[in-house]
């Protein structure tokens, strides 16, 4: 079974996949959701982390269901939250691709790796943008997840949010110091994305974080030159390049640069007045 199945829309395990002929009573209790069962099968001695021909574990399959209890149950039993598939897949990729972050918090309290080390795995903060899990995306960032991590093919989580128009999860990673301007294949910018599907509302939103109207895709095309023609987004770039970022903006995207991703999170601890706070925050 390949990854591409995940990024055609077609979850992982749906159907006769080939992994599902040689599933254990224990796989199947996982998916299913049946807690007693699956308790009785582990007393009884089942191989917690059992696998399927393509390396599937129980608790994949629980956090692909999204059984929070099922999924507390494996890992007290000692289950690998790190496990992957022979295609890289792990049990907190499932998680973010069935948007249940009761089970992405219990796997990043018990030790998950946020990233997996090879940057053509899978990710599941990717994943979670793909599909507009905003909360898996809040919660792996706040576990410490490099919102500028890349993977081949795709790019940057920012790109991946933006190419599926989730304005929350945009959002998210913006205020979380993700950069604005790393994109993905074709030397797209989250802002060419934004623009070909003449999303206005992204638009604004990325020229709001200090996205660059003047970067170039491997075609030698600024944004503008990809917006559909009389677009709301062409005629917002049009509107921009005549009437560039105020002062204010300016220094406040400054002052976020240079305070750094990492300590923009200790923005509330500083003694500012709270409207100075809320302006750096974009809030």
């Amino acid at each position: 079974m390949s990854y591409i199945y995940q990024w055609l829309d077609v979850p992982w395990g749906d159907g006769d996949m080939g992994s599902w002929a040689d599933r254990s009573p224990l796989h199947e209790a996982a998916s299913q959701g049946r807690l007693l069962a699956l308790r009785t099968l582990l007393d009884q001695g089942c191989p917690v982390d059992s696998v399927t021909i393509d390396n599937v574990t129980p608790l994949h399959e629980a956090c692909l269901s999204g059984h929070v209890p099922c999924v507390r149950a494996l890992i007290n039993a000692g289950a690998n939250v790190n496990a992957a598939t022979i295609d890289g897949v792990t049990p907190l990729y499932n998680c973010c691709a069935s948007g249940n972050v009761g089970c992405v918090e219990l796997l990043l309290q018990n030790g998950t790796h946020t990233h997996t080390t090879h940057t053509h795995y899978p990710s599941a903060l990717h994943e979670a943008c793909k599909r507009g899990n905003s909360q898996c995306v809040e919660s792996l960032l706040s576990h410490g997840a490099d919102p500028d991590y890349k993977v081949s093919n795709l790019g940057s989580p920012l790109y991946v949010s933006c190419l599926h128009q989730h304005a929350a999860c945009t959002k998210i990673l913006l205020h979380r110091g993700a950069d604005v301007n790393v994109g993905g294949g074709r030397g797209d910018s989250p802002l060419h994305a934004a623009v070909r599907q003449d999303n206005a509302d992204l638009v604004s939103l990325l020229l709001d974080y200090g996205a660059d109207v003047n970067l170039r895709d491997d075609n030698n095309r600024r944004p503008r030159e990809v917006a559909p023609d009389g677009g709301r987004a062409q005629q917002m770039l049009l509107s921009f390049e005549v009437s560039p970022r105020s002062l204010c903006q300016l220094c406040r995207l400054q002052i976020r640069n240079l305070l750094g991703r990492t300590r923009l999170e200790l923005l509330d601890l500083l003694p500012l007045p709270s409207l100075l706070t809320h302006y750096l925050e974009h809030t």
